[in-house]
């Protein structure tokens, strides 16, 4: 047996057919939305990995002037705008007076407003995701219905129930079940594998954020760099260098 995709096409009446056609929209619309999301998830988590290995020594450093200055210049990344914001609202508290305490809480509370809005840039157009999945195995029945209301039409007009009357109308409403269900099932894999990666993208972006204000709660702001300490070597034997070089010329005397 032989399935024409075309022949059956024709032999369809028009709501079936429009039935046909609202499937392969949802069908193309959850195509274009998860190409998306997954193309946004895939390029943020890459420079997300490449903002986070320039600006670790500069944490590391405690410079956290650096860290502001480098997420500044980093644009459209998300865990640079966070960073951005949370430093700099930190910055602008301690100036207003607040202290640190203070200014950690008031940052911590401007951040989970800004999550807020990172969930929903994030799941743009993913009700598109969960609504197909939802709705077309009943769009596909819909077209059985559909095809069985003009099958038994059929029968009202021929006089008769053979067969071959109404084999071809029955195959066809049966097809747009199996439309509906082949539409459906991969938009519920889609739906729940991108809910996945979104949920663990924002989940590592609000832990590194929590680790760098956890830094700054410990007072790490106005802690020097490290390495201020591996010059203390060096100015120490300069140091001695001048003391011996004065009791040479005190001797000369």
């Amino acid at each position: 047996m032989q399935l024409n995709l075309i022949e059956i096409w024709h032999g369809m009446g028009w709501p079936v057919r429009a039935v046909v056609i609202v499937l392969t929209a949802q069908a193309l619309a959850c195509i274009t939305v998860a190409t998306d999301r997954l193309g946004l998830l895939v390029v943020a988590n890459r420079r997300a990995k490449k903002f986070s290995k320039r600006v670790a020594p500069l944490v590391h450093a405690h410079d956290y002037a650096g860290v502001l200055a480098v997420a500044r210049e980093t644009a459209g990344l998300h865990l640079a705008r966070f960073v951005e914001a949370a430093l700099g609202f930190f910055e602008s508290r301690r100036r207003a007076g607040d202290g640190d305490a203070r200014a950690i809480e008031l940052t911590r509370r401007s951040v989970d407003r800004r999550a807020e809005t990172l969930t929903d840039e994030l799941n743009r157009g993913m009700n598109i995701l969960a609504s197909t999945g939802s709705t077309a195995p009943f769009v596909g029945l819909l077209g059985t219905v559909l095809g069985i209301i003009n099958a038994f039409k059929l029968i009202s007009a021929n006089g008769s129930g053979g067969i071959g009357t109404i084999g071809a109308a029955i195959g066809e409403s049966l097809i747009v079940t199996g439309y509906g269900l082949v539409v459906a099932i991969p938009t519920v894999l889609l739906y729940n594998a991108l809910t996945h990666r979104i949920d663990g993208y924002e989940a590592n972006l609000l832990r590194t954020l929590g680790e760098l204000l956890d830094r700054l709660e410990m007072g790490e702001w106005d802690a020097k760099a490290p390495s201020s300490s591996v010059r203390a070597p060096k100015a120490d034997s300069e140091r001695a260098k001048d003391t011996r070089t004065a009791s040479a010329r005190t001797h000369a005397a």
